[in-house]
């Protein structure tokens, strides 16, 4: 506790999230609980592809966007101890017509068959992550003479459906700095798809928590997370989800601008309770 004192308060969290199932809409939360691999019940679900061999993810737009018109919400109780709990999935409101079921639980015997339906592929809606599970992602042409548009595998950290490291942060003041200097785009939070978003203190200002990379943060009275390096955007930030319209000159707003980086991505250095409010201090 007492490095957590002495670290300089850099902001405050002022809104939380997790995804229950990969690449479909979250569930906003007031507290979260954090355990060594993340946020209890953020992708704890994935949907495994029988064509490809591969995750569901958004990242290949081309087989899977409509992902991102589904929901996802953890069901409680669910303890510190415990494991992934049933999730609630509902489907897109164009899909929740006439008598067709528009949500089913994870624990329901027919949600393989009821998600199948309505993505037009066999999948299977999994718990655990199979052995060196990946998945597709395609970049697209985001600069100028820029010549990517392909699809490439990405092999998923051992045991768990994220791409990369369990917790993802972005400042308002990054998004606030990519409003000013593209202002005619909708640099809105979700598209960005964060675990927390943090506030910083009065008066900083551009991609701030850029400076915080290697060092560590307490968030709250007991968490303490690493800050392991900034976090690529990718192609999912310009998909049409939650509201927001298809737009792919986010994407390349984030490449003039910044290097293709905004937020950071972070893991857990001591497991603990985080709430939107909670102070957030720099250390070490």
């Amino acid at each position: 506790m007492a490095d957590q004192a002495a670290g300089a308060v850099v902001g405050r969290v002022e809104a939380l999230w997790r995804y229950p199932v990969k690449s479909m809409l979250g569930e906003p939360l007031q507290a979260a609980t954090v355990g060594p691999g993340g946020l209890l019940g953020d992708r704890s679900f994935a949907l495994w592809d029988h064509a490809t061999g591969r995750v569901a993810s958004a990242k290949n737009p081309r087989l899977w966007k409509e992902l991102l018109g589904f929901t996802a919400q953890c069901l409680e109780p669910e303890g510190p101890k415990a494991g992934p709990g049933a999730v609630a999935i509902t489907a897109p409101a164009e899909q929740g017509m006439g008598q067709e079921r528009a949500r089913v639980l994870s624990s329901d015997p027919e949600v393989n068959s009821w998600l199948g339906q309505r993505l037009g592929r066999r999948v299977s809606l999994l718990d655990q992550a199979p052995e060196r599970a990946s998945l597709d992602q395609y970049w697209p042409p985001v600069q100028e003479r820029d010549f990517q548009d392909v699809v490439n595998e990405l092999v998923l950290p051992s045991g768990t459906f994220f791409d990369s490291c369990p917790i993802h942060a972005i400042s308002s003041a990054s998004l606030e700095r990519l409003r000013q200097l593209e202002p005619e785009l909708d640099f809105a939070v979700e598209r960005f798809r964060p675990n927390l978003l943090i506030r910083p203190e009065s008066g900083a200002s551009g991609f701030v928590e850029e400076a915080w990379i290697g060092r560590s943060l307490a968030v709250g009275p007991t968490l303490r997370l690493q800050v392991n390096d900034g976090c690529p955007r990718c192609v999912v930030t310009t998909l049409s989800q939650g509201g927001l319209p298809e737009d792919l000159e986010i994407l390349r707003a984030t490449a003039r601008h910044n290097n293709v980086v905004a937020g950071i991505r972070l893991s857990v250095i001591q497991p603990g309770e985080m709430r939107v409010g909670d102070v957030v201090r720099l250390l070490n």
